[in-house]
């Protein structure tokens, strides 16, 4: 069913089909994804000896630039490397017929969390997966010393069929450590995407808002990494796992003194 781009400002899959010249029949079906592309990318699904996949290529009139071409190159060198299932994986770096070097990835086509907020089409599904899929591949990316964009709902998509996130920009380059501030504005960033997601549910969640707004709260940070918000996800602080450890350790050193006492 084709989507009403008069309302919403998207374009399906069909509409964008564009006609692509190779004689070797290795490229076919080449579709351009407007709503994934940025300023510097257009994204298209293509068939490579007849599976699906997807391109990131320069725009046309940016592709003869050397310094957007060594942008590409680095980007492609950084993601080659990462594995993580909410990732878009990188399989290759290819020259495709009349667009020139392209990032190939696997097809994870969907729908940007962008398009679900204006479509109305949240579910609880996504939202339990921001809170899980979304913090397990932000910890993955800050563990690898990932440099990327702040994330927003136009880099988070949903597959078609199963609704798993995939992130489909992780970054540019690989620092050599990644700074308190860095974290701290990953932390806000999910704060302010959670606070739109919840601004848009037919239905409040107290909990998840509180979190949301602390982690968005640029006067102070309360959560210091993703672990720590991922416990807060889970209604649990690292304070209260520490005493519930030491806690334990007590309770087994009573138990051994009074065994040794017994004996």
């Amino acid at each position: 069913m084709s989507t009403d781009i008069s309302n919403y400002g998207y374009t399906s899959k069909e509409e964008r089909k564009v006609p692509i010249n190779d004689p070797s029949g290795k490229w076919s079906d080449l579709t351009l994804l407007p709503e994934w592309g940025d300023k510097y990318y257009d994204v298209y699904t293509v068939r490579k000896h007849g599976k699906w996949v997807m391109l990131k290529a320069l725009k046309k009139e940016l592709a003869d630039n050397a310094e957007n071409r060594a942008m590409l190159e680095a980007e492609f060198d950084t993601r080659y490397n990462l594995a993580h299932p909410n990732l878009v994986m990188v399989n290759d770096f290819e020259d495709v017929p009349g667009l020139g070097l392209c990032i190939i990835t696997d097809d994870a086509y969907g729908y940007s969390l962008r398009r679900l907020i204006d479509e109305k089409r949240l579910t609880p599904r996504i939202v339990r997966r921001l809170e899980t899929q979304l913090l397990d591949a932000m910890e993955y990316i800050q563990e690898n010393h990932i440099a990327h964009r702040p994330i927003t709902p136009d880099s988070i998509i949903f597959t078609e069929y199963n609704e798993n996130l995939k992130l489909t920009d992780v970054g540019y380059a690989q620092k050599s450590r990644i700074t308190a501030l860095d974290a701290t504005e990953d932390i806000q960033n999910y704060g302010k995407i959670l606070n739109e997601v919840l601004d848009h549910l037919p239905t409040s969640i107290p909990r998840l808002r509180r979190i949301a707004n602390r982690c968005a709260d640029t006067s102070r940070t309360h959560y210091r990494s993703i672990p720590d918000l991922q416990l807060a996800m889970e209604k649990r602080s690292s304070m209260q796992l520490i005493l519930t450890l030491c806690i334990f350790i007590a309770i087994m050193l009573a138990l051994v003194i009074w065994l040794t006492l017994i004996h």
